[in-house]
């Protein structure tokens, strides 16, 4: 009998749904098995965020992405990849977890999970995860971390209105995350266990951040380390002993992993120290015949590497493999990267 489906993609994101436009192209059937809602991450993304990337740069199957200004919005984003499912008429299955892979190439099935808790198995010849990696933070691990003032995303600062809120984290984040919330009446506490800012810091943002602390608008406590949560604030280890804040509100802006569970239990290894799954960097087959990897999850730990305007290619590199084709070469990174 044949499959439900010849590819099976995990992940509706930005790469997940180029990978099925370029199936369909193909002549291949795709479905897209999404555990949260399409594009996911972007609706994640904090409300004001504007891309660093031009609008064609973002596009995908060759549906243009029109805008009025230079660098879309995040709401533009979500507007463009809602157009991206219906105008291609992407097979796709919202609010899903996919829970397990099973098989081999040409005879897969994938086991998921529906939002009312009915189990669903869908067959395929392959199977390509693009996971992404904005569902797996990087904790703390401390006592309290799951209190629920404390968060590890960021929408806006309006929420945070006159209270004193403590920012974890010393990249783009949490450097954004803290102006956006002194902007809206917050006060203001970050917290990093390094001396200063990552190097990455966006060069903009930087000077905004160092000149609010310079003028007292913002309070910074450098080399500490949070040791506990509780109901009422955060205790610190610093170089100086131990400290305390007082907390409404604790935004842990640590980044995140990529989720790799799902390629590991199918026995996709998984290298220890960059957290890049074993594949074919032209084909992205990974070492388990007929699994693919798209999107970020193909730089492991290093997020920095993939982007949506370089990951939106890796569809065509996994049909042209599927096809028995030579893959087409990777396009050039430019200098512009979405945020």
């Amino acid at each position: 009998m044949a499959n439900d489906a010849e590819v099976v993609i995990v992940g509706g994101g930005p790469c997940g749904l180029a990978a099925a436009v370029s199936a369909q192209r193909a002549g291949l059937r795709p479905v897209v098995i999404e555990s949260s809602v399409v594009v996911s991450t972007i609706a994640a993304y904090p409300t004001y965020v504007r891309f660093f990337s031009t609008a064609e740069k973002l596009s995908i199957g060759g549906l243009p992405f029109v805008i009025s200004t230079e660098k879309p919005t995040r709401r533009d984003a979500l507007a463009y990849y809602r157009t991206v499912v219906t105008y291609f008429g992407i097979p796709l299955r919202q609010r899903e977890r996919v829970t397990a892979i099973h098989g081999e190439a040409g005879n897969f099935t994938v086991v998921s999970r529906a939002g009312d808790g009915a189990e669903k198995k869908t067959t395929a010849g392959a199977v390509v995860v693009a996971t992404g990696y904005f569902g797996s933070p990087n904790r703390l691990g401390v006592p309290g971390e799951d209190l629920s003032y404390v968060t590890h995303l960021y929408k806006e600062g309006h929420e945070a209105f006159l209270q004193d809120v403590v920012v974890v984290g010393g990249g783009n984040s949490a450097a954004e995350a803290a102006l956006d919330l002194w902007r809206s009446g917050a006060r203001v506490t970050l917290v990093h266990f390094g001396p200063t800012f990552d190097k990455k810091i966006k060069p903009w943002v930087l000077p905004d951040f160092t000149n609010r602390v310079k003028e007292g608008l913002i309070t910074v406590r450098w080399n500490s380390r949070v040791k506990s949560i509780d109901a009422t604030g955060v205790s610190l280890t610093t170089t100086n002993g131990e400290d305390r804040l007082n907390a409404d509100s604790v935004y842990v802006m640590t980044g995140f992993a990529p989720s790799l569970d799902l390629l590991k239990e199918c026995g996709v290894p998984i290298d220890p120290k960059t957290g890049i799954p074993r594949h074919d960097s032209d084909t992205l087959e990974t070492s388990v015949p007929g699994v693919f990897i798209a999107g970020v999850v193909v730089a492991g730990y290093d997020a920095n590497k993939v982007f949506i305007e370089n990951g939106r290619y890796h569809g065509d590199r996994i049909v042209a493999r599927l096809l028995g084709q030579r893959a087409p070469a990777e396009p050039r990174l430019s200098a512009e990267l979405d945020t």
